[in-house]
């Protein structure tokens, strides 16, 4: 049974579901849910485009709902607005507002019987449950998390939502000397400046205030107000030509001890991507199918990466993950 999925938002997020939704042979793409007129939005897979008004009447033809809003204002609305309808996934990634989030979800998810799997894709994500597992085999040592080089769709939406910003790209910047003495495995006590450096590049508007954008961006809480950051201003053809990429990657880092603090372990995972949204639409869709299985099964309300079995994401059945896997 092909499960039918939905896609809310057709940006590069959605455009990158889209893309790992047509080569999972379990999954049928319904359409592409849109807040602008769907005559004017082209579907790269040639499914159709609805406006956003429509679903609130295919709750029958819609297995699970991938939203691909942005952190900042769409998903704090959305997710819970739809898991009282649809099966949900999201990548809400300002970490410290998840628990606020995480209750949101659940309170309408719970009414309705649905599933809402908040804060997927690779950090918070991926890069969540390797924290958790390192945590879990060397109790008391210490984690590190390091992002980029690359562009942090987050953080540029963030940017982008400020008046008078017409683009921008944000790159998220290992401090090279905090890198190395985690990897050497000395446990520093590093300050989130102390770690990443923020570049900014912006396209303003014209006669737009460039010094109050730029103090918009660098005093923005959850976002650049703990970080060094720049801002660099520059025109619409500068953007096209140098930062049309969406590249990005990272760390994990674990530094734990056995035998009384005789010997030291370090654990590292990392990742390296060509394209940030398409790998976290991959994510999303993965667990999409987790969605699926358990609601199928009975179970509902909002959940996070730490609460699904991995076998759940995978399109192959017990047998066949056991014996190639395992």
């Amino acid at each position: 049974m092909s499960i039918k999925v939905g896609i809310l938002g057709y940006g590069n997020l959605g455009r990158g579901v889209e893309k790992a939704v047509s080569v999972c042979d379990d999954m049928s793409l319904v359409g592409v849910f849109t807040r602008r007129d769907p005559s004017t939005v082209s579907i790269d897979s040639g499914a159709k485009a609805y406006h956003v008004d429509a679903l609130e009447n295919m709750k029958d033809d819609i297995d699970v709902l991938i939203i691909c809003g942005g952190s900042a204002t769409d998903l704090p609305e959305m997710t819970p607005k739809y898991a009282a309808m649809y099966n949900v996934i999201d990548s809400f990634d300002t970490h410290a507002n998840i628990p606020v989030h995480f209750a949101n979800v659940d309170a309408a998810a719970k009414k309705a019987g649905k599933i809402g799997i908040i804060s997927c894709g690779w950090d918070p994500g991926m890069f969540s449950l390797n924290r958790l597992y390192a945590h879990s085999v060397l109790p008391g040592g210490k984690d590190y998390t390091f992002w980029g080089k690359g562009v942090s769709q987050g953080h540029s939406d963030a940017i982008r939502r400020i008046e008078g910003v017409v683009d921008a790209r944000q790159y998220t910047v290992p401090v090279p000397e905090a890198l190395d003495a985690v990897r050497s495995g000395e446990n520093p006590e590093l300050t989130t400046r102390q770690k990443h450096t923020r570049v900014c590049y912006v396209v303003a508007e014209e006669g737009a205030d460039k010094a109050r954008i730029e103090k918009e961006i660098v005093t923005m809480p959850n976002y650049f107000a703990d970080y060094d950051t720049t801002v660099n201003f520059i025109s619409s053809e500068e953007m096209k030509r140098d930062h049309s990429g969406l590249p990005h990657g990272g760390s994990v880092i674990y530094s734990g001890t056995t035998d009384d603090g005789k010997k030291k372990h370090v654990i590292e995972y990392s990742l390296k991507l060509d394209s940030n949204p398409e790998f976290t639409g991959s994510v999303l869709t993965a667990y999409a199918r987790a969605a699926y299985r358990m609601n199928q099964n009975g179970d509902n309300g909002a959940k996070t990466v730490f609460d699904i079995a991995p076998a759940l994401l995978s399109p192959l059945s017990g047998e066949e993950i056991r014996a190639h896997m395992l």
